[in-house]
């Protein structure tokens, strides 16, 4: 169906039941990462890990929480010895996150776990079905992109 022609009910429509089902695979593949720490640490983790490094304050804005609460994930990540803390060498004021090498073999864990059991349910399907997911997901990473850029 060309978007141009879709009466927009069924583009709403079908944007509700993306976002569901996009919401239960999340919710099991969440389920599958099985590393012990929270889902909130483990995005947390993943987004320090992405940035290289990352202040505190920078980290409450990308996730989009108020700076009390990614300072108590923070707390617990540290604790754990998957977030080292070091200290800027221009302003003391300023700490730095990264993450520690344990850290990085959870969040390699985390995934792991996820991608096989993802492609556990992948093998599972026809070779049609498998070509249209395959497009799909270009689909959504162009979407994704799109309002990323």
């Amino acid at each position: 169906m060309n978007p141009s022609t879709s009466a927009p009910a069924d583009v709403v429509a079908l944007a509700s039941r993306l976002r569901l089902v996009v919401t239960r695979l999340a919710r099991r593949l969440r389920q599958r990462a099985e590393v012990g720490i929270t889902p909130s640490q483990l995005v947390a983790l993943a987004s320090i890990e992405r940035a290289g490094r990352i202040t505190v304050g920078d980290l409450s804005q990308v996730e989009g929480v108020q700076p009390p609460t990614i300072t108590k994930i923070v707390a617990a990540l540290v604790e754990a010895g998957l977030v080292a803390r070091e200290p800027d060498r221009d302003d003391r004021r300023v700490a730095w996150l990264r993450v520690t090498p344990a850290g990085a073999r959870l969040l390699e864990r985390s995934r792991s776990r996820k991608d096989q059991y993802l492609a556990r349910r992948l093998r599972g399907l026809t070779p049609d079905e498998l070509a249209a997911l395959e497009r799909a997901a270009e689909i959504l990473d162009r979407l994704v992109a799109e309002e990323e850029g």
